[in-house]
């Protein structure tokens, strides 16, 4: 790339750094982008870059792969209904270690390696996210009941990028796992985001989920009915459209679901004219 190539896209880029400077942009960051390594540096470098230039990132994350990969060498077996994983006591209290502790550490060690500044938080921190059982079938699975904003915003006021791990505590203190799609909705909302972007393994929604030709690009909260009645939404897409329709309802503005494993794929749907994945705004625009 030369470096009149390299003009054009800061040109390109800059109207969109003004747009997002100094607004919330939450991440809710999962899939494929957890396991690769060099995905997960790109994209530590990419929330890097965005608070660098003015954006006030917050990121949440799941764990799926590293739960179940401690699971399986702890002999526990995983169960999912309704794209929900089932969670009894000894597994609330893995899933609490996994993701409160390795995963968000080592999140928060690889945005520093990148120049950042990151703390990380787990819902139980200062009684951040409070939450009721589900339902039996689910054991040790949150609802959300209230969210305390306030830890999150003074990290930010601070200069750090809070990494948020999708755990929360009912009134007795007991940890739950709660889906991370949920959290970041829910968070964007409180936060009165300017946008929301969840990372998945997919182009984004598909009519077709074996053909990435059927991408549908943009949905309507209007649309909320009819999607979830549609065959091609199925599995764990049900909570995360779900989520991209609350946080609407939230007064978010835009919400994105974007493909993580394209590299730097945050970049390209906040910083550039192309965009990828599905959007879902409250009017269309």
């Amino acid at each position: 790339m030369n470096n009149s190539q390299k003009a054009d896209i800061l040109i390109q880029a800059l109207p969109y750094i003004k747009q997002y400077s100094n607004q919330i942009l939450v991440v809710k960051y999962g899939g494929s982008a957890m396991t690769d390594e060099n995905l997960k540096k790109s994209v530590m470098s990419d929330i890097t870059l965005l608070q660098q230039v003015g954006i006030k990132v917050v990121l949440v994350h799941g764990g799926g792969p590293e739960i179940n990969d401690t699971f399986e060498r702890m002999g526990i077996k995983t169960e999912f209904i309704g794209g929900l994983r089932k969670t009894d006591r000894e597994a609330v209290e893995v899933v609490q270690m996994v993701l409160a502790g390795k995963v968000s550490k080592n999140l928060v060690s690889l945005i520093a390696n990148n120049g950042g500044n990151a703390i990380s938080l787990s819902g139980a921190d200062a009684r951040m996210i409070e939450c009721v059982k589900i339902s039996d079938d689910l054991g040790f699975v949150g609802e959300i009941t209230k969210i305390n904003v306030k830890p999150v915003l003074d990290l930010l006021e601070k200069g750090y990028i809070p990494v948020i791990s999708s755990v929360g505590t009912d009134k007795d203190g007991n940890p739950y796992n709660i889906n991370a799609d949920t959290v970041a909705s829910r968070l964007a909302g409180e936060l009165k985001a300017y946008s929301l972007i969840s990372m998945t393994d997919t182009k984004g929604i598909l009519k077709d989920p074996k053909d990435e030709s059927t991408l549908i690009n943009l949905i309507k909260l209007s649309e909320e009915k009819t999607l979830l009645k549609e065959k091609f939404v199925s599995g764990g897409m049900i909570p995360k459209i779900k989520c991209c329709f609350d946080a609407l309802k939230a007064g978010v503005n835009r919400v994105f679901i974007i493909d993580g494993r394209v590299p730097h794929a945050i970049l390209i749907e906040v910083l550039s004219d192309e965009g990828i994945g599905t959007m879902f705004t409250a009017n269309g625009l």
